[in-house]
């Protein structure tokens, strides 16, 4: 290797140590910047009921309820302006005197059963609940069976060969020699 090439290898790795280690110091510094400032909290001070009953039951209701702009995450978690309009709107069905069944039954009715973070069982979803673990034990049947027929040795012990195919054999064997 000419001594050029050598140099700009040189040059190469250290440029790229200083590179990582200027990034790793990065991505520290704002680790340590943003670490403070913790979770953000989704409900707003505004949307918070005086009776502190009504307000645990309605956090209760708003974990259990999925934000349809977030899909994964609740109406408690989510900052989208939908999931605050349902918070508001569970909030003002408890304080009309709605019980939470009544609330949940309210919010199935308008916006359907994918509202749920946790479908109810029933019939009409019951893929939902019987799907993955029936095709969980489908694929391992399906590979057990593919691995019991795939033994070495299986094919050979299942049929022993004829007279013919023994004559055969032995003549191969013996044009190798």
């Amino acid at each position: 290797m000419s001594p050029p090439v050598r140099l700009r290898m040189r040059l190469q790795i250290r440029l790229g140590g200083a590179f990582a280690a200027a990034l790793l110091a990065v991505a520290l510094g704002l680790t340590l910047a943003l670490a403070p400032a913790g979770p953000a909290l989704a409900v707003q001070p505004d949307e918070v009921l005086d009776d502190p009953a009504l307000e645990a039951r309605a956090r209760e209701i708003s974990a259990e309820l999925r934000c349809l702009v977030c899909r994964n995450e609740s109406i408690d978690d989510s900052n989208a302006d939908l999931a605050r309009d349902l918070r508001l709107l569970v909030r003002e069905r408890l304080v009309a005197g709605d019980s939470n069944d009544e609330v949940r039954t309210y919010m199935v009715d308008r916006f359907g059963e994918y509202v749920l973070l946790k479908p109810t069982f029933s019939v009409a979803n019951m893929a939902l609940w019987f799907g993955g673990p029936a095709l969980l034990l489908a694929g391992g049947w399906a590979s057990w069976r593919y691995v019991r027929r795939a033994r070495p040795g299986a094919a050979a012990a299942s049929a022993p060969l004829t007279e013919d195919e023994n004559a055969r054999v032995a003549a191969l064997m013996r044009d190798e020699d």
